[in-house]
């Protein structure tokens, strides 16, 4: 692990697990690299829920700058640079997500899919439904960027706690 890599209390992360620089594990999360490795990119956030998991032979390698949204499973797979895996989606073993793509939220990526660079999958089963967009590019950028300043904060006991009223 690097040591400006976060691990939230609560996530669990075992096994044959790198984790890159700035690379942030939030609550609930879970790492097991029990049957295979898992390799996570520098400046990636695998956020609250979320699940990695792996396949005797089928490691998971996650890219540099990804977001992994909150109770996302991501098993057997490879997720390169610069993508944005949307909240409650699912990989599946041999999936490949090529550079600059986005998995909608709720999308499951079918056993051994490749999803080309820069691609907009969505559905269930997913499928590509276009390229992404500036917008959608600026969306990867803001999340990661936001995760590792979030990191910071929480790993110096910073972040700010609303107050509400029951």
């Amino acid at each position: 692990m690097h040591p400006t890599a976060f691990i939230a209390p609560g996530a669990v992360v075992l096994g044959d697990v790198t984790l890159g620089a700035h690379a942030s594990v939030w609550y609930g999360a879970v790492l097991r690299g029990d049957m295979a490795a898992i390799v996570v990119g520098e400046r990636t956030n695998l956020q609250d829920g979320s699940i990695v998991h792996v396949d005797e032979g089928l490691p998971a390698r996650i890219g540099a700058r990804v977001g992994v949204g909150h109770r996302a499973i991501l098993h057997g797979c490879t997720v390169e640079d610069d993508c944005l895996i949307g909240m409650g989606s699912v990989l599946l073993n041999g999936v490949h997500i090529g550079t600059g793509s986005v998995v909608a939220a709720g999308a499951v990526v079918p056993e051994g899919a490749r999803v080309p660079p820069g691609s907009l999958v969505v559905g269930v089963p997913a499928r590509v439904t276009r390229p992404v967009d500036d917008a959608l590019r600026g969306r990867i950028r803001d999340t990661w960027e936001h995760y590792v300043a979030e990191a910071e904060r929480h790993r110096a006991g910073t972040f700010p706690i609303a107050r509400t009223s029951l």
